[in-house]
């Protein structure tokens, strides 16, 4: 079963998630947070959801498409046995526990502008 979590402000705006079937099992609006002098909002709105395994592909493609890629937006999600990022536009899926295919998704989300206290997804 895959878990994870999305900002909903990191969407585009106009953009939909629909290619997927979500199950939403939380939603929490939490402020202040972000980085506002990046121009993060400073709420945010969290939306724990689940998923068949057999979705993984599709959902980290899916999600590529519909992140904003202003201010370094991703969202992380896993099966038992992988972790998937996904950017706008870029996606990494490696095996859970493996430190290379981490190291590689922080340096991209570096890269993106993503703040480093945000680089923290489960491993």
């Amino acid at each position: 079963m895959i878990s994870g979590t999305l900002i909903a402000e990191s969407l585009r705006l106009n953009e939909s998630l629909d290619r997927v079937p979500l199950t939403v099992t939380k939603i929490t609006r939490l402020g202040p947070l972000g980085d506002t002098s990046i121009g993060q909002p400073s709420v945010w709105t969290f939306v724990e959801f689940t998923t068949e395994d057999d979705f993984a592909a599709e959902l980290a493609e899916s999600l590529a498409d519909a992140i904003d890629p202003v201010l370094g937006w991703y969202c992380d999600f896993r099966t038992d046995d992988e972790t998937f990022v996904a950017f706008s536009d870029e996606v990494f899926r490696y095996k859970r526990g493996d430190p290379e295919g981490r190291g590689e998704a922080a340096a991209y989300a570096r890269l993106v502008g993503v703040p480093e206290s945000q680089i923290d997804w489960p491993e």
